[in-house]
C-alpha cells in the first residue's frame, strides 16, 4: 500500500482490523489501549472504544496523527533539510521498528507451521534496527551539527561513510522484500500478519525516501563546496 492510498479519514464505523491493516502504526496504538485488532478485528472502532470506556474521537485523533507530511520547502536550506530528516525519518524509524519486530515475533510464533511464515524476519528487523540506530546516532552527533554549522572541507569523509552505509541499508531492504514475499501476505493471513507487511512496506518506502533526501538533496550541497575549497 502506498502513501497515496492511505485513508484520508477515520470513522468510528470502520473495523479495527481494517484500520490496523491500512494505517502503519495503528497496531501500536491499539495494543496500548488493549483494543483487539486481530481476533476481534471485525469489531468497529466505535463499539470497541465504547466497551473499553474510551473516547473514540480521541483515538481517531491519535490515528490521524500517524499521517505524515511529505512537504519540504521548494528550495530548502541545509538546516531545514536536516530538521526535516530528523523529524520525518529518524523519529519515524525509531517508532516503526520496535512495533514491527514485536509483530514479526508474534507471526513467527503463532504461524510457525504455516509454509509461508517469514522465518528469520524478526531477527532481520532487529539487525536493521541496530544498524539504523547506529547510523542515525552518528549523523545526529557528528555529521548534522557540522552541516548546520556550514560544513568544512573535511565533511566529505563522514558524508562518504554515510553514503557507504546507505548502500548496506539498501541491501537490507532487498532481503526484507525477499523475506516478506515483496510485502504480500498469504491468502487468509490474520490481521497482525497483514499489518506487519503493511508496516514493512511503509518502512521500505520511508527508508528509500530518507536515503534519497540525504544522498541527492543534502550531501551534494557540501560535497561540491568541499571539492572547490580543497
Amino acid at each position: 500500500m502506498t502513501r497515496a492510498s492511505l485513508p484520508t479519514h477515520v470513522t468510528p464505523s470502520q473495523s479495527l482490523g481494517t484500520l490496523a491493516v491500512q494505517i502503519p502504526g495503528a497496531t501500536a496504538i491499539f495494543r496500548k489501549l488493549k483494543l483487539d485488532f486481530c481476533c476481534g478485528g471485525q469489531q468497529t472502532l466505535g463499539d470497541a472504544c465504547a466497551e473499553k470506556g474510551l473516547d473514540a474521537a480521541q483515538v481517531i485523533d491519535k490515528l490521524r496523527a500517524l499521517h505524515r507530511s511529505e512537504e519540504l520547502p521548494s528550495t530548502p536550506t541545509a538546516s531545514e533539510l536536516v530538521e526535516h530528516i530528523l523529524h520525518r525519518f529518524h523519529d519515524v524509524h525509531r517508532q516503526q521498528l520496535p512495533e514491527l519486530i514485536r509483530m514479526a515475533r508474534r507471526v513467527q510464533a503463532v504461524h510457525r507451521d504455516h509454509p509461508q511464515v517469514p522465518k528469520g524476519l524478526a531477527e532481520h528487523l532487529e539487525t536493521m534496527e541496530a544498524e539504523l540506530l547506529d547510523h542515525m546516532d552518528k549523523e545526529e552527533k557528528i555529521l548534522f551539527p557540522m552541516l548546520k554549522a556550514g560544513g568544512n572541507p573535511m565533511v566529505v569523509h563522514p558524508i562518504g561513510m554515510m553514503r557507504h552505509e546507505h548502500v548496506s541499508h539498501g541491501a537490507q531492504l532487498e532481503k526484507l522484500a525477499a523475506l516478506t514475499t515483496q510485502h504480500q501476505p498469504p491468502t487468509g493471513a490474520c490481521n497482525t500478519w497483514q499489518a506487519l507487511y503493511t508496516g514493512t512496506a511503509r518502512l521500505t518506502e520511508d527508508l528509500i525516501e530518507h536515503i534519497h533526501t540525504e544522498n541527492n538533496l543534502l550531501f551534494p550541497q557540501f560535497e561540491s563546496t568541499a571539492i572547490q575549497n580543497h
